[in-house]
């Protein structure tokens, strides 16, 4: 089983993707405070990312990227970076590997995943 860490502060949004993930065989991890994501990450050792781009504290997706591709263990970890503003190019420029314009269809988003996860 797959492992999924969603990093996003909206209740409603995470609420949605992780029963979604779970029915379609994912093990949702979640974080939403910047502050618990490097360490839960290292505990947890997901197999792909998902990232919304605004997160509470001010802290925008693309640090987290960052931070995540500077640990070894997740230079290679599928990453997708999602927000309703295009900030695509920011995304894949600090080390993401997709990036999902909001609201993207839900539905599709676990073929996305699979298929990012089938190129590690």
């Amino acid at each position: 089983m797959p492992k999924v860490m969603l990093i996003d502060d909206d209740r409603t949004t995470v609420m949605l993707l992780e029963t979604l993930l779970s029915l379609d065989g994912f093990q949702v991890i979640l974080a939403a405070h910047s502050s618990e994501i490097l360490e839960k990450a290292r505990r947890e050792q997901p197999d792909i990312f998902l990232i919304d781009y605004h997160l509470s504290g001010g802290v925008q997706g693309t640090e987290i990227v960052k931070r995540l591709r500077a640990e070894p263990a997740f230079q290679r970890t599928p990453i997708i970076v999602t927000s309703g503003m295009n900030v695509e190019e920011a995304a894949l420029r600090v080390g993401a590997n997709r990036f999902l314009m909001k609201p993207f269809d839900p539905a599709e988003l676990p073929s996305l995943l699979h298929q990012l996860l089938s190129t590690v």
